[in-house]
């Protein structure tokens, strides 16, 4: 499949799509099976399709059908999926169901996330010298790793929710709570560090460079809060009606999101938040047709798209290739993933009322990292702040704690497992909403 051949880079990008969409199909079926969540299914494809498997066998497989050349197309294909994902995470993720609800979760929602912190950190301090990548500060490498530890992947967790219909339960409504209020205070971090380790990349150098890209950051979410957001709600409601206006409707929410990431790029904070942060200002009093008529179709094109940026983290991850650093790291990273975690969520729910089942049952359900770990640490790799033996290591983390998710929950006895349930192909409006977070 390489272009030297007399192959065209184009056909062999849509050939390499094609591959991936029938690899990442047969492996979210047997997920079912397993009653395993698609992202970990597709995780899963993506490390298979690169050097951690594929890459065993003779031939250097991986790089003869995912040649290099093709690899920017692919990419670009990727950050479409993307940028649409973490659009459709940020619309999910409703900020209004946090209110009145401050002191019943805000303690638990604190240690779920501080613990965590402060064990990623302890951890990262452990690995710096091992594995931080030449010029990255101790500082700076710490703050980060502390972040990706402490983060939960809130649409994988409502998918978990949904599938074990928790939704309802003491257990799952204080998990999604908390996820939400975790996740905002986590990306917010996550901005911060991005824009330390940028500045001198983007907007200037050094603190200078920095304060640059904070004032900009403020005045883009001001912008987005106050101009943005209140066009959306006219624009969308101009735009009711019928089947063409649906497509308007489409263009202009797919076209705000392509900006909104390029602006935030442009600002030298990463596309992601940029898409992340349409979402979160998208008006919610549209009504359930909007979910209908936009999320279902973006979260479909999103779907066929997100099993490529899986195969492109995939071709940098080389499980077989960890030395004995790489293996100590993997064995840190695990321990202090789970543990952290777990005690920061457990232990506060047991100590709120909760029985050792349902505060368990609110561990797990908090230690799930998915999709979002995956875009964090390509986050990291890309600026540099993380080398490939912890990639690598904290990638096997992201699946290994959303995969025993299932398992851990039906251990437990909590909750009705319905993962062999077949999908319903048009869902009701009631249902989208509630499922809109579907991948993670």
């Amino acid at each position: 499949m390489a272009a030297s051949e007399g192959v065209p880079l184009d056909a062999i990008v849509l050939a390499d799509v094609a591959v991936v969409l029938v690899v990442g199909a047969v492996m979210v079926r047997l997920g079912r099976r397993l009653h395993q969540p698609p992202v970990v299914a597709e995780i899963a494809a993506g490390l298979m399709l690169g050097p951690s498997l594929l890459g065993l066998l003779p031939g250097d497989l991986p790089a003869l059908i995912f040649p290099p050349e093709a690899r920017p197309g692919l990419s670009a294909l990727a950050q479409l999926g993307l940028a649409l994902f973490m659009f459709s995470a940020g619309w999910e993720l409703d900020l209004r169901a946090l209110r009145g609800r401050t002191r019943s979760v805000g303690s638990t929602a604190f240690l779920a996330m501080a613990v965590p912190f402060a064990v990623g950190a302890g951890a990262a301090a452990l690995l710096y010298r091992s594995t931080a990548p030449d010029g990255v500060g101790a500082d700076m490498f710490v703050l980060y790793m502390a972040t990706a530890f402490s983060i939960t992947a809130f649409p994988v967790l409502a998918r978990i929710i949904r599938d074990r219909r928790l939704g309802h339960t003491r257990v799952g409504s204080t998990a999604m709570a908390c996820a939400a209020a975790g996740d905002v205070v986590a990306w917010c971090v996550l901005v911060l560090v991005v824009a330390l380790a940028g500045a001198g990349a983007g907007k200037g150098a050094g603190t200078g460079g920095f304060f640059t890209v904070i004032a900009l950051t403020v005045a883009y979410a001001a912008g987005m809060l106050f101009v943005v957001r209140p066009l959306l709600h006219r624009a969308l409601r101009s735009a009711a009606g019928g089947r063409q206006e649906t497509g308007v409707r489409l263009v202009l929410i797919v076209s705000g999101v392509l900006l909104s990431s390029y602006a935030t790029s442009w600002i030298g904070i990463h596309a992601i938040f940029g898409a992340f942060a349409f979402g979160l200002v998208m008006p919610r009093a549209a009504g359930p047709e909007l979910h209908r008529q936009v999320a279902v179709p973006l979260e479909k094109a999103s779907s066929l798209l997100l099993p490529v940026f899986f195969v492109i983290t995939g071709l940098s991850v080389d499980i077989g290739g960890l030395g004995r650093d790489g293996l100590f790291a993997l064995l840190v990273v695990l321990v202090a993933a789970v543990a952290g975690k777990f005690a920061g969520a457990a232990i506060p729910a047991r100590l709120s009322g909760m029985s050792w089942r349902d505060a368990g049952a609110f561990g797990t359900l908090m230690n799930t990292r998915g999709l979002t770990e995956i875009v964090i640490l390509g986050i990291g790799r890309q600026m540099g702040l993380i080398g490939p033996e912890l990639f690598t290591g904290m990638v096997v983390m992201a699946l290994v704690t959303t995969a025993m998710a299932g398992p851990l929950l039906r251990l437990l006895g909590v909750g009705e497992d319905v993962t062999r349930v077949a999908p319903v192909p048009d869902q009701s409006a009631t249902d989208r909403k509630e499922t809109i977070g579907a991948k993670g």
